[in-house]
């Protein structure tokens, strides 16, 4: 993930790694669970996402406040809509 500013955790100062990790997002009364890339921190966790991801975040929330689940697949990450 090269659009991360980040050597080190900039919570604690830890090695970050690249892992696949679930976020879940909430929009009006929607929930959605999304697959995605994200650098975690090996000590405290932390887990830092790219613009492109936190980009796609916003989109994805608009549509679950709209209640239009049916486009997350032209997004390009896999959910789960609770």
């Amino acid at each position: 993930m090269n659009s991360i500013p980040f050597e080190k955790c900039p919570v604690c100062g830890g090695d970050l790694i690249e892992k696949q990790v679930e976020k879940v997002l909430r929009g009006g009364v929607n929930t959605a669970v999304l697959k995605v890339c994200a650098e975690v921190c090996l000590r405290c966790g932390e887990r830092l996402y790219s613009q492109e991801t936190v980009r796609k975040f916003e989109q994805i929330r608009s549509k679950l406040e709209r209640k239009e689940t049916a486009e997350f697949q032209e997004i390009g990450v896999s959910y789960q809509v609770a």
